[in-house]
């Protein structure tokens, strides 16, 4: 007799990913510069360190935030006690604020249409609650989030159909990609309910031009299907062409009055513009009452604690440090990015060329030992077990060929981040020391198999004489 659910013993969680595994070797020996300078370095955690000291700063500078108090006077009995699932209206009220500021101010939110949930995991699954029924699909454009499979699959039962990307073209969507995505959903006899995307991707860290967008919504209106837009990397934009949230393509393309305008749904999160994962803050927009309704019902199986809300409603309607904040940021991502783009560059690794989030997609393809996901899955051992470091493979991230990572940045300091760097030029000069000396072998050969070949004529014509 079984005593436990089908779900505590099914195994489609994804934690056998390769990219869960190689969180689990980091933690068996994570790198210490003092105690063990000899560990594996975490580059495969998408957090954003970077800028602790500004919020560090302001939670000093402003102690009645952090104390739970209002005008000096305490509030901690009525923030312990609050429990409405609506969520503090003050915190909604900033939040929307904030996602507006970080576009530019060039579109508006209503908090009334925002739902809080703990984190962009809780935020995704739940809008998948709202929109699919077990056996549905989404179509999602590869390379995609690894935790995808587990957030939109696991408890809802919805199916992934990918929408294949090349680098041929930068990994860009096109047409002809959604198109047989769509096809292959039909295929498997699977009810296609929308498209899920990341903008800025993770883990390309790209942002999708209007030309996408527009092609996107085009797409969700013949089909008759939804559209979620995961915008949780919008505030990491470093480089140009700047963010643009599919809430302006939206407006400029006039959709506010059509059936479209009820089928979009944005997903958002401070975890990565503001680096507070712990802090569990994600949030869902929709244009769709019933979606709203549901959603916030729906978020009572995962709140964000009034304390944590009523510390960042203080810390976001801050409008002075939020702009300086965003601004700073923004300078240090690019300046980390840099880092790492160029010292990869010196050693011989390429990455695309990106403009936000907090990693690089780095191009190994050369490094393979033979072009096939077993090759990069024996290079990414080497490099988690001899190098030390703790990547994740575009496997991982289900990309069509094989040889690309995703090289996280943001979570660790410079000079960390140098020692990462300088581990795999070691690496890399080791290989090419081998090939060096393996060419020299061969070429040491072909030279004795050659004068072999020209004794032997010689002697033959001697003979001949």
């Amino acid at each position: 007799m079984k005593l436990l659910s089908k779900k505590a013993m099914c195994n489609s969680h994804g934690q056998d990913s390769s990219y869960f595994l190689g969180w689990e070797e980091y933690e068996k020996n994570p790198y210490d510069e003092i105690r063990n300078p000899k560990g594996i370095i975490q580059m495969g955690l998408a957090e954003n360190q970077l800028s602790f000291d500004l919020l560090e700063s302001w939670l000093t500078q402003n102690p009645d935030a952090a104390a739970f108090k209002r005008n000096g006077d305490s509030i901690f009995r009525e923030l312990a006690l609050f429990q409405d699932y609506h969520g503090l209206p003050a915190f909604k009220d900033a939040l929307v604020q904030f996602m507006s500021e970080i576009r530019g101010n060039k579109v508006s939110f209503d908090s009334n249409k925002l739902v809080l949930t703990a984190g962009a995991t809780s935020a995704n699954e739940t809008l998948i609650f709202c929109l699919a029924d077990p056996g549905d699909a989404f179509l999602l454009p590869t390379p995609y989030y690894p935790g995808f499979d587990r957030d939109l699959k696991w408890r809802t039962g919805a199916e992934i159909v990918p929408i294949q990307c090349t680098s041929s073209n930068g990994f860009r969507i096109t047409e002809s990609a959604l198109e047989e995505a769509y096809k292959e959903a039909e295929r498997r006899n699977l009810r296609v309910k929308g498209v899920l995307v990341t903008n800025p991707s993770n883990p390309l860290g790209t942002t999708l031009t209007k030309k996408e967008l527009q092609l996107l919504l085009t797409f969700v209106s013949t089909k008759q299907i939804h559209l979620i837009s995961d915008e949780i990397y919008s505030g990491t934009v470093f480089n140009s062409p700047k963010f643009v949230s599919v809430m302006e393509v939206l407006i400029e393309n006039n959709y506010m009055y059509t059936e479209v305008w009820d089928r979009v749904h944005i997903v958002y999160s401070l975890s990565k513009d503001l680096g507070l994962p712990g802090f569990r803050v994600g949030a869902i927009y929709s244009n769709d009452v019933m979606v709203v309704s549901a959603a916030t019902k729906m978020s009572s199986f995962g709140l964000i604690s009034s304390q944590t809300q009523y510390l960042l409603s203080a810390l976001l309607s801050d409008k002075k440090f939020t702009k300086n904040y965003v601004s700073e940021n923004q300078k240090r991502l690019k300046k980390r990015h840099e880092m790492l783009v160029g010292g990869l560059k010196e050693i011989g690794i390429r990455c695309l060329e990106s403009n936000a989030g907090l990693f690089c997609w780095v191009d190994m393809r050369h490094l393979l030992s033979s072009n096939t996901f077993d090759g990069e899955m024996e290079l990414w051992k080497k490099i988690v077990y001899e190098v030390g470091l703790n990547i994740s493979p575009g496997s991982s991230c289900h990309c069509t060929e094989p040889g690309w990572f995703r090289a996280c940045f943001a979570n660790m300091s410079e000079d960390t981040l140098n020692i990462a760097i300088q581990r795999l030029k070691a690496f890399v000069d080791s290989r090419d020391n081998k090939e060096d000396i393996q060419n020299q072998q061969h070429s040491n050969k072909k030279k004795s198999f050659s004068k072999w070949v020209f004794r032997l004529s010689f002697n033959e014509r001697q003979r001949e004489r």
